[in-house]
């Protein structure tokens, strides 16, 4: 496991940006699917996914957006960060052995209620899969 960062509302920069990747797993897909309660044949049956345009099973759309806790959490801010709101955008299908890049990059700040704004993508080596604006608070 990690160490959290610690940037202090000071430290963050307009442009600033964090990324980490990790490798979508069918032992993701199914943890996520208890935790959830989605066990949603799209994602969880091999033979029907064959079945839809897809032709395989796809990774929960709110898997994907659930890394951008990781990303505000443990990257940007890190420790003082504290979740205010997130908007997503679910462009592409992520499929089963994809290995995903999840990055933030800080769009605006402001002083006077001390939250940023990061732009948040999470793409595989082909394509975008989920876009949106995070906004955190940075508690000191």
């Amino acid at each position: 496991m990690i160490n959290a960062k610690e940037y202090k509302f000071e430290d963050i920069k307009i442009g600033q940006k964090e990324k980490f990747q990790i490798t979508i797993t069918k032992s993701l897909i199914n943890e996520f699917a208890q935790i959830s309660g989605d066990f949603n044949p799209l994602h969880m049956d091999e033979q029907y996914a064959n079945l839809t345009p897809f032709k395989q099973r796809i990774c929960h759309g709110m898997l994907l957006a659930s890394l951008f806790s990781q990303l505000v959490g443990m990257y940007l801010p890190g420790k003082n960060g504290l979740y205010f709101s997130q908007s997503l955008k679910f462009i592409s299908p992520c499929f089963i052995n994809d290995i995903i890049t999840i990055e933030g990059e800080v769009v605006d700040k402001s002083n006077s209620t001390k939250i940023i704004t990061l732009k948040t993508t999470i793409k595989n080596s082909k394509k975008r899969l989920v876009d949106g604006l995070a906004k955190v608070v940075l508690r000191e």
